[in-house]
């Protein structure tokens, strides 16, 4: 099986890459200037990291999928994530590199926020791609973060460097917004394969065999992860994609409810319940009836 190197915290990774620890929870360089990671490697990394790519940056894998990265790509990696490297033997890596320890953000309004940053979640063909002026706007930030780690720490870089992150990553998030809007034919396609693929888990017995659908279930038979996934069908519909599912879940059980020749049971179990009491519970909080009193209605 091959070896994982475990890289957890920033002086491992600087090590790798020949750089200066300026900071011992934070790092930001140019790569430009580094040596190429181990080839055919795979890294755990045991910190934040982000990555703005400049030219061919070489073939990273993440989970099933592999990405060949553009010019003004933007990649973000969580603590606990596994990346697989593979460069060829005169590759030179290009771009910046921002890596920070959780450590440094605990116990500030940053460390309340950063589950809200689902990017961070995506898988690699997810990535951000930037226009030049976007390109600048996070450059600058990268410089900023750089100009406060080469000089002496007092008692107000803690916040500045913290602070900066923060606003970085809220760019990140309107330049995501941004994607998801000029990618409009492509979030279509996804919205209409997801109401396809709602119908068919509905139309088959698989809510028999493996209960109610999850968001999860969806997105991985559309390649994408939860998250993204999950982020696209919220900014094309205005819901959530976990509430097309309950929408879809409510409007079958009020068809079916109509069917007297089914017990209540059994269409519970047919919508893929698992006890009858659950699927009573949320009819009603949905339709404010029981189902027997909807039957009832008709």
């Amino acid at each position: 099986m091959e070896q994982i190197i475990k890289v957890e915290n920033i002086a491992e990774y600087n090590n790798l890459k020949g750089v200066e620890t300026q900071h011992p929870l934070i790092s930001v360089f140019d790569n430009y200037k580094t040596k190429a990671l181990p080839n055919h490697s795979r890294m755990h990394f045991g910190f934040y990291a982000v990555f703005l790519k400049a030219g061919k940056c070489g073939e990273l894998k993440y989970g099933r999928n592999s990405y060949d990265y553009d010019d003004g790509t933007m990649v973000f990696v969580a603590p606990g994530q596994v990346i697989e490297i593979k460069n060829k033997e005169d590759y030179q890596p290009t771009g910046l590199a921002l890596l920070f320890h959780p450590d440094l953000i605990k116990g500030t309004s940053l460390a309340k926020l950063m589950n809200q940053y689902s990017f961070f979640s995506y898988e690699f063909h997810e990535a951000l791609h930037l226009s030049l002026k976007e390109q600048q706007i996070i450059k600058d930030l990268f410089y900023k973060l750089e100009y406060e780690l080469s000089h002496s720490i007092d008692k107000h870089s803690k916040s500045i460097i913290v602070n900066t992150i923060e606003l970085l990553l809220n760019y990140c998030v309107r330049f995501y917004d941004r994607q998801f809007i000029t990618r409009e034919n492509i979030n279509t396609d996804v919205l209409s394969k997801f109401e396809n693929l709602l119908n068919d888990y509905f139309q088959s017995e698989t809510p028999q065999d493996i209960g109610l659908p999850s968001v999860g279930y969806f997105a991985d038979r559309l390649h994408l992860s939860p998250n993204y996934f999950g982020d696209l069908i919220k900014k094309e519909t205005g819901k959530t994609a976990q509430e097309h599912i309950q929408l879809k879940l409510i409007n079958l059980a009020k068809e079916r409810i109509f069917d007297t020749d089914k017990s209540v049971s059994q269409i519970a179990s047919e919508l893929g319940f698992k006890y009858p009491q659950h699927f009573n519970r949320m009819f009603k909080k949905n339709t404010g009836y029981t189902p027997i009193e909807y039957r009832s209605l008709n």
